[in-house]
């Protein structure tokens, strides 16, 4: 009987899985929309979506070796076929020098690499021991996946702003980890477990920042206000503080207007005739 729970929550934590990291897959459309609108891609990068179909392939050649891996082996390869669309789309609308270096990233990751380790464990080793070696490469380029948030991490500490570090991408990822690692502890799979402990604790941590530095968008551009005021009212003060100068009219509300006006010695200035 507890036998059957536990497959019928791997089936629910596995399905929860599988509708979380396809919303997950489809997060960036927003960004597509932006290159889209702008028909460039400059200012992006192709690297996290050349990451995530490595990701995505890796899982998927661990699952086609596992047995009653549906779960893992479904929405892999969704997750291929959309981050291949990204990159298709990318590529339109990429410069020449952003190609290169992207045709460079596929060769290195996916073909090379993703190359590689096939040939390597299809020749050299068999059964389980395939297996093994497979789920922890899985294991370890997933947890350097999940490591890489930390520079982000560390830039808002640093400038005390979450631009760069959206709120409901860290809760969708912080949700996709949480489910995976409850399907891979039910299915008694660490190489699935494992990884997405470390992406919950970096996306719960990723939350808890977001929170603590929240406003610091809206500090930064009521400080730069406040500095903007400042440098308005300093020009002022020096032109006031000249000789027999005085500002007029002084019904004049705009800084850049009333600095049309200064009169000097009691005349109006020659250059502002056509005022």
């Amino acid at each position: 009987m507890a036998i059957s729970n536990d497959k019928q929550l791997a089936f629910i934590f596995g399905l929860l899985g599988n509708i979380v990291s396809f919303l997950v897959f489809l997060a960036p459309i927003p960004t597509f929309y932006t290159i889209y609108k702008n028909k460039s891609s400059d200012g992006y990068q192709s690297i996290p979506y050349v990451v995530a179909l490595s990701s995505a392939s890796l899982l998927l050649y661990y699952g086609v070796l596992k047995t009653d891996a549906t779960m893992i082996i479904g929405i892999n390869a969704i997750g291929i076929v959309i981050e291949l669309a990204y990159l298709l789309f990318f590529l339109t609308y990429a410069s020449n020098k952003e190609k290169m270096y992207m045709a460079k990233l596929l060769l290195l990751f996916n073909v090379g690499g993703f190359g590689v380790i096939m040939a390597l464990t299809v020749f050299l080793l068999k059964g389980w021991q395939r297996i093994n070696a497979v789920g922890w490469i899985c294991a370890a380029f997933n947890l350097a996946v999940f490591a890489a948030p930390l520079s982000i991490m560390r830039r808002v500490i640093k400038t005390k702003n979450v631009e760069f570090m959206p709120f409901t991408l860290s809760f969708f990822l912080s949700l996709c980890a949480a489910t995976w690692f409850f399907y891979g502890l039910l299915v008694k799979d660490m190489f699935i477990a494992l990884p997405n402990t470390l992406g919950f604790l970096f996306g719960i941590t990723q939350m808890i920042l977001y929170m603590i530095y929240k406003d610091g968008n809206k500090k930064m551009a009521e400080t730069n206000e406040r500095n903007n005021q400042q440098e308005v009212s300093l020009d002022m003060k020096k032109m006031t503080s000249l000789p027999g100068a005085k500002l007029y009219p002084t019904s004049l509300h705009q800084p850049e207007v009333a600095k049309m006006y200064v009169f000097s010695n009691g005349k109006p200035d020659e250059s502002n005739d056509n005022v």
